[in-house]
Order: structure tokens, then sequence, then C-alpha cells
């Protein structure tokens, strides 16, 4: 239950130096004040959250937890995918709890008994399955999505965080994320110290997080490091110093000190100086009991974070963007062999045609040439894309489902955080080969083919990016990746002309952006050229021109070619919008 608040030590609250003065020397060392022992006690500071289960039955359906790949793997029609009346199976049977803010209650069953089936339907995260009879409430109403977000944190089985984070830059992030618009950058670092305080991790705060092929921190802290995610976005965030107004200051403040003087009043008779919940501890009730002791005339107005206090989404687009630089950044590894193979092909593919800089290159070596530089890196670069993807797919999904932010800065930070390693990528592969292959030197050609290599890179990454959104499991993209690309580079031009195509191939070829990269790289090196064939003792004078035109691909004037992969680029990045928008990012280990 999400419904407790940090008591001490919270400096920009007044509550620490409120909760020392009235306990002795010893006990404000020990308890409250000690630098060495800085821990938080999340115990009740506001209104009682009562979480209830009547009669809970809860059944499954096995058969629609099948994905549907799986099912066609099987040659089953979709019409009996969900219809077998075996697949129904209840695991969760008259069913009751109840359970209050400050209370710990233990789940404890077999494997496979439904631990987990039960915390995801209190939490609203049930899917496949359906409550048959029973009820779950919230202080006494429905349980529903919305009113789950507000009270209740899911620390889930498995960890979902960034590899290359360190656990400090991990929690602030998520800070920064959830914690309400009106907090200062110094009250989010504070929550943050205090939350890693509270949870062991000062040791480990400037390490990594890492994963199972990267050395991070250990298995358990990083197991409390998701422990704190949720930790820190607790929403009731009664001590907090709004710092807005000078008039929200003073009635934040006030409240603050109300609640440490409460805090104390119901503490002092117990020799652990902690809270004990009992039956009576409501809120409403017990501000009206101690507000003679309190001198306090009014009742306490308890603050309710509604969803537009939280951060807007420029503010997560920023947090996003400088999350999405930083763990990219992070994974030089990655990156050199990213770049090393890009260099790598191109040295290849350069010293190949190495070696006629005073002979030109033939027709069929340069146009050979051509559409080997726009074939073969893009197809490298969607299935690192992919692979990337789905390495994160899971992350996403859990923070979506949160409502840490939403999909539009995500999608925004996420392609423009990967645009400086997709220049340098394109940088480092389309240059040497340019130099070395000895195309048209002057400037102007170089740029206008860098500029097209660009484009045809980048639509390659933004079709992997849709493919790695739109299905659920690595292989199935990478499998609809290379059939995409396979069609798009047999219907390019090269293998076969554009004259000869059938009519399905003929219309695929329309949006292959090899088609077009490659279009424009030939109008680039020949218009301008003449080139000599010698048959036999005759030699020809043949305007290049005339090759371009030979393959049929002179119908278009050249900058139609950017402006059709520009296109090409944009239709792949709504479509992976749209696919992250309306399809569950739900990893191949989720199913």
């Amino acid at each position: 239950m999400k419904e407790a608040t940090e008591n001490v030590p919270l400096d920009h609250a007044g509550w620490s130096q409120a909760a020392c003065k009235g306990l002795p020397t010893k006990a404000q060392d020990t308890i409250f004040c000690s630098e060495e022992d800085n821990s938080l006690y999340f115990t009740y500071s506001g209104k009682s959250n009562v979480l209830e289960v009547k009669e809970l039955n809860y059944q499954v359906n096995t058969a629609s937890q099948i994905p549907w790949y799986e099912n066609l793997a099987q040659m089953k029609m979709p019409w009996t995918w969900t219809s077998d009346p075996c697949s129904h199976m209840s695991i969760i049977q008259n069913l009751n709890l109840k359970v209050q803010s400050g209370q710990m209650l233990a789940i404890i069953g077999s494997t496979a008994g439904g631990k987990t089936s039960l915390l995801d339907v209190i939490t609203c995260r049930d899917h496949g399955g359906k409550i048959k009879s029973g009820q779950i409430t919230i202080n006494n109403k429905p349980s529903t999505p919305q009113l789950v977000k507000k009270c209740i944190a899911h620390v889930r089985q498995d960890d979902r965080l960034l590899p290359h984070l360190t656990v400090r830059e991990t929690l602030l992030f998520v800070a920064k994320l959830r914690l309400p618009k009106f907090f200062s950058d110094s009250q989010r670092k504070k929550r943050v110290e205090d939350v890693i305080a509270e949870l062991r991790l000062r040791q480990c705060a400037n390490t990594r997080v890492g994963n199972e092929y990267l050395r991070g921190v250990s298995g358990g802290e990083r197991r409390r490091v998701s422990i704190g995610v949720q930790l820190l976005w607790n929403p009731v965030d009664l001590t907090s110093i709004n710092k807005q107004t000078a008039e929200k200051e003073m009635e934040s403040r006030k409240r603050a000190n109300t609640l440490a003087n409460l805090f104390l009043e119901k503490v002092k008779d117990f020799d652990d100086f902690l809270w004990k919940v009992t039956d009576g501890d409501i809120v409403a009730t017990t501000f009206s009991k101690q507000r003679s002791h309190l001198n306090s005339e009014e009742a306490i107005n308890m603050p309710h974070h509604s969803s537009d206090q939280l951060p807007g989404v420029l503010n997560q687009f920023t947090v996003l963007l400088s999350r999405q630089v930083s763990n990219d950044f992070r994974d030089l590894s990655t990156l050199l062999i990213h770049g090393f193979e890009a260099l790598l092909m191109s040295l290849l593919i350069g010293f190949l045609y190495y070696g006629h800089d005073k002979t030109r290159l033939s027709i069929r070596d340069t146009t050979a040439l051509l559409y080997m530089i726009g074939a073969l890196i893009p197809f490298t670069v969607i299935l690192d894309v992919i692979a990337k993807c789905h390495s994160e797919r899971a992350m996403l999904y859990h923070d979506l489902e949160d409502g840490m932010y939403s999909v539009s800065p995500y999608f925004f930070a996420k392609i423009l955080g990967e645009l400086p390693e997709h220049c340098a990528f394109v940088i480092i592969y389309g240059v040497p080969i340019y130099w070395l292959a000895n195309l048209i030197p002057e400037p102007e050609h170089f740029l206008l083919n860098f500029l097209l290599v660009w484009l045809a890179v980048y639509s390659a990454r933004a079709m992997a990016l849709w493919v790695a959104a739109l299905l659920p499991t690595l292989q199935l993209s990478a499998f609809f990746g290379n059939v995409l690309f396979t069609s798009f580079y047999l219907s390019g031009g090269f293998v076969i002309s554009l004259e000869n195509l059938w009519t399905v191939p003929f219309w695929v070829s329309k949006i292959s952006f090899l088609r077009w990269n490659f279009q424009g790289m030939m109008q680039i090196q020949f218009t301008d050229l003449t080139y000599e064939m010698t048959v036999g003792n005759t030699t020809f004078q043949i305007p290049g021109k005339l090759v371009t035109q030979a393959l049929d691909l002179d119908s278009h004037p050249l900058y139609v070619s950017y402006l059709v992969l520009a296109g090409i680029v944009c239709s792949f990045l709504l479509l992976y919008y749209l696919s992250l928008r309306f399809i569950k990012q739900k990893s191949n280990q989720d199913w």
C-alpha cells in the first residue's frame, strides 16, 4: 500500500527538527538525527487506506494466454483459440483479506498457486482472467485503475531498469517524472537521498544498475532499487513544502508542523518510537480529537495530487531525452562495436573498388557499387535496432502501465536521443567508401550522395522501430523485418529492372527505400558524365544519362528521391508511434 510518507529526516518539511525537540538527546541521536543511519520511517501519517477483498473467485483462461503465433504454429484456427472449455481454471477461490495502511500482509502459497495473480487482480493489471464473483474495495470504494494508481504501488517480480544508469540516476529520473511539478529540484534530490538511505543503497548509489550481461549492483541491491522506484512517487506527500506562493508555503509548513507534533504525541509512550497503527487511526477523527491538544483551530487540508499536478509533457520529454542519451552513450562496448562494424564494411567495399583513380570505374561496376552502398548497411541496422528495442520493451510496458509518462514524450525522446548515434554511424560508413571508390569528387555530388545514404539508413532504422513495437517477440520482429527488407531489396531496380516487374513487386518498389536511394545515387553519378565503351576496335562515347534511362531510373527528377525517402521515414515513424500507442509493449517473457 502506498499510503505512507517519510516522517524523518525531511529537513525541507521541518519534520526532523520538530521530531527531535520532544525526545531525549540519546533518542534524538539514535532514532532521528543520526547521519550514519539516515533511515526513514514509513509509517502512518495520512488517511488510512484500507484494502479489502471479499469472497473473491478468480478464473483464468489458459488458452487465451497462449500467444497467437504459437497457435498458428500448431495449425489452430483463430475461432478455436479460446473455445476449449477445459482451458478455464479457477486459481483463486473464496478469498477474503483485509489490510490497512502501515500493516504488512504475507501471502504464502506454493508455486503457481495464484499469489502473483492475486496481486495483479488487486492492482487492476490482470490479463486473460475474469473475476467470477466477489469484490475488491479500497476505502469501501470499488477498485478501479485510477484509484489504484493513487494509493497502491506494485513492485514486480522482475527488475525493469536501464542497466547503464547508476542507482542515484535511476531514482532521480523517476523523481523527475513522478513527483508533483511543484517540487523543487532540491526537494526531488532530497527525496531520492532519503530513499537511498532508507533502502541501504548508499554504498552503491554511484554504481551502475547493470543486468545479466553488464556487471553492476548485486541482485539484492537491484531489487531494492525497484522498491525505491515505487517508494519515490508516493502520492497523499504531506510533509513537502510548497514554495509556489507565500500562502501555500505557510499552509504546507503549518501542515508539516502539525503532523510532526501529532507524530510525537502518538509515539511518546512507545520505547521504539514507532507509530502503532490501530483500527481507530482514521486521520479525520484523530485530528479532531487532537485539535485542542495541538492548539490547531482548523482541520488540516490534505492535498490531493491529481494527474494535472504531475510534470507536463514537455518536462517528461526533457527527462526522457536525458535518460535516453545517458543510457545509450554509456554503453561504450555496443557503440564501439557498431562503429567498428560500419568502418569495416566501408573499408572492405571501398578497397574492393580502390585503384581506379586514373581510369574511372566501368558502368557495370559503378552500378553495382551504388546499389551495394545503399543495401548492405541498412540490413545490419535493422537487426541491431530490433534487438535493442526488445531489450527495453518490458521496462517501457511497465512504465506506461504505471503512468510514469505518456507515449508522445517517449516517442520523441527515443527518436531525437538516437539521432547522434545514427549520424555518427552514417559518417563512419559513408565517407570512406565514397573516396576510396573514386566516385565524383566534387563536394556537391558528395553531399547529395551522403544525404541519400543518411535517409536510406534512417528509413531502415524507422522500419525496425515499427517492427519491434508491432510484434511481441524478438524472433517475430527479426523475421518480419527480414521479409520487408528482402522485398525492398529485390524490387529496388538492380536485381531486375523496374520495367520488367509485374504488378505486386512493382507496387512494392514504390515504397522501397532501396529503390529510391539507388535511383538518386545513379542520377548523381551518371547524369553529368560521359563513359567510354570499347567493342573490338571501336570506342563509343555513352552519355551517363542513357544508363539511368536504360534501367528506368530517370523517370523522376532527383529531388523526388529525397522527398519520397523523407515520406517513407515519416510513414514508418507514424506506424511506430501508433504501435506504441495501441499495442501493449509486452516482451516475450511476459506472455
